[in-house]
């Protein structure tokens, strides 16, 4: 059965509702859009009316931009757009590689976001400026696409913490600028040996938070390194070692020690927090020791390389023997100059005590470097065998002196310790040998004893090997044996008169 065909009203009025819904939504939702975008839309395509476009170079600063222009052409090489508003960098801000691109400044745009993937297209940049912006923190590897990379620009910032790795893929970083931050710990990763980036130049770390330098890791640096590392400017605690070290660096000319002279502070220990300069510390302030380069040493036939450490790389480098005798190769001279430019000794004469010279030139630079030595006269082995040799003798002076004087000033024995069966006569006979100031208290015998000196004239005792004549005067062997006999009052054994005629012969004789 067929239908009626509907009426168009009817079909018109039937679709109507539908219809007037969708221009809602679809009106709504594109309002939204429009609004999320429109910062970005607006300005957003370049304009090389509003902008300087000149070849390859697109600046645009000041233009009030809060984010960077899409349409960049692809033979970009220099893009400017410092001094806006872009405030934070995405992962999106280009579309498209710009493998020409070497040059990107964006400084003073408050900028404090990075994205971890803002650099993907621009992988040959060479030169960066974030300067002057709101960063606070640097995270792990957000700068490893960049391997091209030379200079660094994040001074002025609120850079607060850097991971360890954030530059570790920089591998062609040569000058890193990171002073006037909120930095508190000092990148020696940067710089130490095994970890640093060889090719990084200048790293400057000054007008932040840095207290405590490693000064032991820095005095090891080379000097191309020292010549370009800027700590000055930090409230750094003052120390001997830290003067030393300045100190150092100024008598080499580094330029991070004489061109910032008078900006190296420190602050002295205790409550007042007073803050003095570094090259201060040599007078009444701390009274460190006034440095002094100290002069190489080596000992006899050894083997010596004397380096020369010059404040540029890649130089050119000759040496001058003591006595202004140039270093030639393929000569007799016991010295060489080795690939890396050190001078080696072999073996160490004594001769070779003097100045040596080395000349470093390159094409922008030249540098004479003067090197003292001094050659001990002895082997490295030698040394101890005299140090040994030199203890040991005056250990037995020592010894020796000690013994002459318990000899000389030592009470000698008293009468209660004396050997048995020895009367007091023959104690005062041996006694009197001893001492011409008798020691017994019998008044007698004193006067005894200091009555008389005899003397005994050797020649009646030729041949007698120390013995009284028997051929002698009569007159003179008898008074001897009354006034013997008067001292010992009793008789006199043959042994003692032996004695004392054998130690007094030639003598004065007390009796």
């Amino acid at each position: 059965m067929l239908q009626p065909p509907a009426r168009a009203g009817d079909s018109l009025l039937e679709t109507l509702p539908h219809r007037s819904e969708r221009p809602r939504w679809a009106l709504f939702l594109t309002l939204c859009l429009t609004l999320v975008w429109l910062p970005g839309a607006m300005g957003s395509t370049l304009n090389c009316k509003t902008c300087i476009c000149a070849s390859n170079i697109v600046s645009c600063p000041k233009m009030n931009l809060t984010n960077v222009p899409t349409g960049l052409p692809l033979y970009t090489a220099v893009l400017d757009l410092s001094y806006n508003e872009i405030t934070r960098l995405r992962s999106e801000w280009t579309q498209v590689k710009l493998l020409k691109l070497h040059k990107l400044l964006l400084s003073h745009n408050g900028l404090h976001f990075l994205s971890s993937e803002a650099f993907i297209y621009v992988k040959h940049l060479r030169f960066l400026d974030l300067s002057s912006n709101s960063l606070r923190q640097l995270e792990e590897f957000i700068f490893e696409p960049l391997v091209n990379l030379e200079v660094l620009l994040l001074y002025n910032n609120q850079i607060s913490q850097i991971d360890r790795s954030a530059f570790i893929s920089m591998i062609n970083l040569q000058k890193l600028y990171l002073s006037q931050n909120q930095i508190s710990r000092f990148p020696l990763e940067l710089i130490k040996e095994k970890s640093r980036l060889e090719k990084l130049s200048l790293l400057d770390v000054s007008s932040n938070k840095i207290k405590i330098l490693p000064i032991d890791e820095l005095q090891v640096l080379p000097a191309w390194i020292k010549n370009g590392l800027y700590f000055h400017s930090n409230p750094l605690l003052c120390h001997c070692d830290l003067y030393t070290l300045l100190a150092h660096w100024y008598i080499r000319k580094f330029n991070s020690a004489v061109d910032f002279k008078d900006d190296y502070t420190c602050v002295l220990p205790g409550p007042l927090k007073t803050q003095v300069d570094v090259f201060d510390l040599s007078s009444e302030v701390m009274n460190c020791s006034t440095f002094k380069e100290a002069d190489q040493e080596a000992f006899l036939e050894q083997t010596l390389n004397l380096g020369c450490d010059t404040k540029h790389r890649n130089m050119v480098k000759t040496w001058t023997l003591p006595g202004n005798v140039p270093v030639t190769p393929g000569s007799n001279q016991t010295a060489k100059v080795l690939p890396n430019g050190s001078l080696q000794i072999t073996p160490v004469r004594s001769e070779d005590s003097g100045t040596y010279t080395c000349i470093a030139m390159s094409e922008a630079f030249n540098e004479t470097i003067y090197v003292v030595l001094k050659v001990h006269n002895f082997t490295i082995n030698g040394g101890g065998e005299t140090l040994n040799t030199a203890y040991t003798t005056l250990v037995g002076c020592l010894a020796s002196v000690v013994l002459v004087l318990m000899y000389l000033y030592m009470t000698p024995c008293r009468c209660f310790c004396c050997p048995k069966g020895k009367n007091r006569g023959e104690d005062s006979i041996h006694s009197s040998m001893l001492s011409v100031t008798p020691t017994h208290e019998d008044p007698a015998l004193k006067a005894e004893l200091n009555r008389h000196v005899a003397f005994i004239d050797s020649k009646d005792l030729q041949g007698q090997n120390g013995k009284l004549n028997p051929n002698g005067d009569e007159e003179e062997e008898e008074d001897l044996d009354a006034e013997a006999g008067s001292l010992i009052k009793g008789k006199r054994k043959k042994s003692v008169a032996e004695s004392i005629s054998s130690v007094f012969s030639d003598t004065p004789m007390v009796v």
